[in-house]
């Protein structure tokens, strides 16, 4: 397993390069970038090459996938494989709407994967919990995606699929093949973290890593184990504690 870290967990503890040579300390090889990095992608690979880093992973907006050569500039420049789509507009994602715009979606996903597969690179969908909400007919939007788009690869947020009402290990055993990253993260105890929106340290909360684990490596070709918290109070505090229970698995 090559555990990384998503630096969107970091964005409100800059200076970056601070933090880039504080997680090397504490043993993490990899980052994972989002698209609020981008714009200087040079310093940014020249920091992570000085504090031995690699960036394997990227989220990118659905507006930046849509310009694709800048992109791909990107993702050369900074030394990453996997690019994933993270979201769509809060606007765009409400519930109990028809499948065409989900099903539109899809398709521009598939076209984006192969765009990006034809140039070496791997493609995927990175989920949150609106995917998990039926549409007006029942169905999911989450496999709405997968079915539409069925050569793009799937980040798995396993928290976000639990916020979403879901098994994620049924979920896992339906569609390990497409899975090729996780994002690992905690859910706090009801009621508490209230600043912190409700998350934990891995390793800290509600969910059953150990077995999440056990499923993930099991089932899928997961690669990438990506350690995000969507807002830490102490950065350093989620960055330590949580490499520390991961690499107490089993």
């Amino acid at each position: 397993m090559d555990f990384s870290f998503q630096l969107y967990s970091a964005r409100n503890f800059p200076p970056l390069d601070s933090v880039l040579g504080r997680l090397a300390k504490l043993g993490y090889k990899q980052v994972e970038g989002f698209g609020g990095l981008y714009a200087e992608a040079d310093s940014l690979a020249a920091s992570l090459k000085q504090h031995g880093l690699t960036m394997p992973t990227g989220h990118f907006g659905l507006a930046q996938l849509k310009d694709t050569e800048a992109a791909l500039k990107t993702a050369e420049t900074l030394g990453m494989r996997f690019l994933y789509c993270p979201a769509i507009p809060k606007e765009e994602r409400e519930a109990g709407q028809g499948d065409s715009k989900w099903i539109e979606l899809g398709e521009t996903l598939a076209k984006l994967g192969e765009a990006f597969r034809k140039r070496g690179f791997g493609f995927g969908w990175h989920n949150h919990d609106f995917e998990f909400r039926p549409t007006a007919t029942g169905k999911l939007p989450m496999d709405i995606i997968l079915d539409t788009a069925p050569n793009n690869d799937w980040e798995m947020d396993v928290a976000w699929v639990v916020k979403g009402g879901q098994d994620p290990i049924e979920w896992i055993k339906k569609h390990g093949r497409r899975i090729n990253a996780v994002h690992v993260k905690d859910i706090a105890p009801a009621g508490e973290n209230a600043n912190e929106d409700g998350w934990a340290d891995v390793g800290h909360g509600t969910l059953d890593w150990q077995a999440l684990s056990d499923a993930v490596k099991a089932h899928t070709n997961a690669r990438y184990w990506v350690m995000e918290h969507d807002n830490p109070a102490d950065v350093d505090r989620f960055a330590s504690r949580s490499i520390a229970a991961v690499t107490a698995w089993k």
